[in-house]
């Protein structure tokens, strides 16, 4: 035995998963494909205070590039609707080698340039084969990603919506002064069906652009492009230049699904647990159970789903709100997301921080399909507030 626990990826849950078992006494490895900690394929760079602070960890401006107050949703018609709430644009290097200091020092042995290529089980003991070797373990923790291949190989479907993953392009771009403004911009309507485009200011003279497309294939390039050319004639610009693309995909309403087996934990993109902080926070959750598991020499899935319990009882609800609500503004025409903007627009809408950014807007949109005169009781339910 190597092990009691193998972490496949070091995402930000993964290394919270990992940090989370190591600090509760168990034994940790953590294997990741690429050389280093703090090079994401396609790096989550942004989060808000309110979603952060459920990890219970204080943010260190190390690793910030920008602190934003807030953000703009703005309809097709070019209607506002400003959200006042901290928010931070970050440096991922940064930010993922700060926390791979505290697995390091919770004396997790990490592994990079290390991919599972498959996991067996057999009495009681994983095996699980490297491009380096196989190691051995009495539980393994899988934090590789939306297209989680050992989860498939372990017939887990760890995504219950995968086909509503939103698939994105971003890119850094520079033109002068677009990176000063103190609010990142969030675009909703047909030119990116099922979610939004964005613009978010990192200082100076740059800024990253992207798409999030829902139902389209994961090719969004051409969205993306379209996007350019849109924001440069919002934005006045003659030119604009594009410095790097990366691509990649949100399950922000893909829904976790088969997260548990025997021995077997699935958290962050893998489990379509979206966002940095709520990822980061089921990976704690995955980390403390899995960790109590060995400590009573019990891996069942029985006594693993207290993870499951506990990721339901925190976010259950309001991951179906968003999907409710996304569904929703997929289906809408731009016409009727500019009507229930109408709604919102001047609006003080800071009290929703906390939450995830447009849970007060997505609600208004489950409402207008349904029933478009309650958005006058729902705005009458803002001003009490």
């Amino acid at each position: 035995m190597d092990t009691d626990i193998v972490v496949i990826g070091a995402s930000p849950a993964g290394l919270m998963a990992a940090r989370n078992a190591a600090l509760k006494g168990v034994n940790v490895i953590l294997i990741d494909r690429k050389d280093a900690i703090g090079n994401p394929t396609h790096p989550a760079n942004t989060f808000f205070k309110g979603m952060f602070d459920k990890t219970g960890e204080t943010i260190d401006q190390s690793y910030v590039v920008k602190d934003l107050k807030g953000a703009h949703i703005i309809a097709p018609s070019g209607g506002t609707v400003d959200v006042e709430s901290p928010a931070y644009f970050l440096d991922r290097r940064k930010f993922d080698e700060y926390y791979m200091q505290q697995v390091l020092q919770a004396d997790v042995d990490i592994r990079t340039g290390t991919e599972a290529l498959n996991v067996i089980r057999n009495e009681g003991i994983f095996s699980i084969s490297t491009n380096k070797g196989t190691l051995k373990s009495k539980m393994v923790i899988i934090s590789d990603g939306i297209n989680s291949r050992i989860a498939g190989l372990l017939g887990m479907n760890p995504i219950k919506y995968p086909h509503d993953i939103a698939w994105s392009m971003e890119a850094v771009v520079e033109a002068p002064g677009l990176g000063e403004p103190d609010m990142f911009e969030y675009y909703v309507g047909n030119h990116a069906p099922g979610w939004k485009s964005t613009y978010s200011p990192c200082g100076g003279d740059r800024a990253t652009l992207g798409v999030y497309v829902r139902r389209h294939g994961t090719d969004v390039s051409s969205f993306f492009d379209a996007w350019v050319e849109r924001f440069k004639k919002i934005k006045g610009l003659d030119d604009l230049s594009v410095l790097h693309k990366s691509v990649g995909g949100d399950p922000i309403v893909a829904i976790p699904g088969d997260i548990i087996g025997k021995g077997i934990m699935v958290t962050g993109g893998s489990a379509a647990q979206s966002g940095i902080g709520y990822g980061m926070h089921a990976g704690q959750i995955c980390g403390d159970v899995a960790a109590d598991a060995i400590a009573k020499n019990d891996v069942s899935a029985r006594f693993l789903s207290e993870y499951k319990r506990r990721w339901n009882k925190e976010y259950r609800n309001e991951y179906y709100l968003g999907r409710i609500a996304l569904e929703t503004l997929r289906k809408m025409t731009d016409k009727e997301i500019d009507t229930m903007m109408e709604v919102f627009e001047g609006e003080d809408l800071s009290f929703i921080q906390g939450t995830p950014l447009n849970k007060a807007i997505h609600t208004a949109m489950f409402m207008l399909r349904k029933k478009p005169s309650s958005l006058l009781a729902y705005r009458a339910a803002l001003r009490r507030k």
